[in-house]
């Protein structure tokens, strides 16, 4: 008989004891083997290109980054790693942005646990997988004739991936000198990009931008 090898998933989630959780329900199965996991997504993104686990279960609300904006990084760090969502988040509008933004996956956290197999074998053998706990939203979407498409109307959109980071941090109540030493930028640089920020998003202070990131998702409240 032909020996499958497991397939290696790295957990990504700022709580611990649901990363605690998701490896005690994939160690029950000889199919899985957690190699690693984090709670802060950029660390893990350099663990992750060290690692080239086959899947990433990944939160979508976290410290810094959110888990969607962490999805480009992942895939450029180790190109054929998968990539699925498992989050408290069921609207449509998260599920459209995060597979327009190379999900493979979206799971609910509240979905049964027999589910989070599933999405794994699912999205390692090259199929997506939605849960059936949020796959409503998009079937009402497709009935009314639009693209499931990420073509959420969120001023969100307008942002470059380098903004959404610097927009995240200055959320979290960073000064300029803090978003330019953790980004590695300048703080010539760091400036514009608030400046930039504010007008898009039609924010005046760190209040305003703490609650639009609130409000989509990227800060717990």
């Amino acid at each position: 008989m032909t020996q499958v090898d497991p397939i290696r998933v790295y957990l990504l989630d700022d709580q611990v004891m649901i990363r605690a959780g998701l490896r005690m329900l994939l160690e029950q199965s000889e199919r899985f083997v957690v190699v690693g996991d984090s709670g802060k997504p950029r660390e893990a993104v350099a663990e992750i290109g060290e690692l080239r686990p086959d899947v990433v279960l990944t939160d979508i609300t976290m410290p810094e980054l959110s888990g969607i904006d962490a999805i480009p990084m992942i895939r450029s760090a180790s190109p054929k790693t998968r990539v699925v969502m498992v989050t408290n988040h069921e609207a449509e509008g998260f599920v459209e942005r995060a597979l327009g933004a190379g999900a493979d996956g979206y799971l609910s956290k509240d979905s049964d646990p027999g589910e989070l197999s599933l999405a794994i074998e699912a999205v390692h053998r090259g199929d997506p997988f939605v849960s059936p706990k949020v796959a409503g939203g998009l079937v009402s979407i497709a009935r009314r004739g639009e693209a499931a498409a990420p073509s959420v109307a969120t001023r969100l959109d307008t942002l470059t991936p380098r903004e959404r980071e610097v927009f995240q941090l200055l959320a979290l109540g960073r000064a300029n000198k803090e978003v330019a030493r953790e980004l590695a930028i300048s703080l010539g640089t760091a400036k514009k990009h608030r400046e930039n920020l504010q007008r898009k998003l039609d924010c005046q202070s760190a209040a305003e931008l703490a609650r639009v990131a609130i409000r989509e998702g990227l800060l717990n409240p």
